[in-house]
C-alpha cells in the first residue's frame, strides 16, 4: 500500500480550516448595506438636489420657538430663524399690502 506524500496541498490536505473564515467579509457587507440604505433614504426624501452644486435647495424645519429655513444656493448657505414673536417699535410706512380673491398678497409701495 502506498503512503500519501506531503505535497502542495492542492487537494485540501494543507492547513486546517479556520472557523472564523466565513465572517471575514461581514464588515464589507455592512458597509455596502449602510451605503445602500443611505442612497434609498436620499432618493425617498427627494433630497438628490443637495448634491447638485448648481441647485437651489430650501429646507424648512419647525421648531418650538418658530421656523428655521435653510437655503443652499450653489456653494452659499443661509440659515434664517423665524420666531413667533410679533415685532414692535417705531418706523415709517412704506406702502400697502392687499390680499386678492385668490389668496395671494400684493405689496404696493407708496410713491415719493
Amino acid at each position: 500500500m502506498r503512503r500519501p506524500r506531503a505535497g502542495l496541498g492542492l487537494l485540501g490536505g494543507g492547513r486546517e480550516a479556520d472557523p472564523l473564515e466565513g465572517l471575514a467579509n461581514l464588515f464589507d457587507v455592512g458597509v455596502v448595506f449602510a451605503l445602500g440604505f443611505l442612497v434609498a433614504l436620499v432618493s425617498a426624501m427627494h433630497l438628490a438636489g443637495l448634491f447638485d452644486p448648481q441647485a437651489r435647495v430650501t429646507v424648512t424645519t419647525e421648531r418650538p420657538d418658530g421656523l428655521e429655513v435653510v437655503v443652499r444656493d450653489g456653494r452659499r448657505t443661509v440659515v434664517r430663524r423665524l420666531t413667533k414673536d410679533v415685532g414692535a417699535g417705531e418706523g415709517t410706512r412704506l406702502g400697502t399690502a392687499y390680499r386678492l380673491a385668490d389668496g395671494s398678497v400684493v405689496y404696493v409701495p407708496e410713491g415719493e
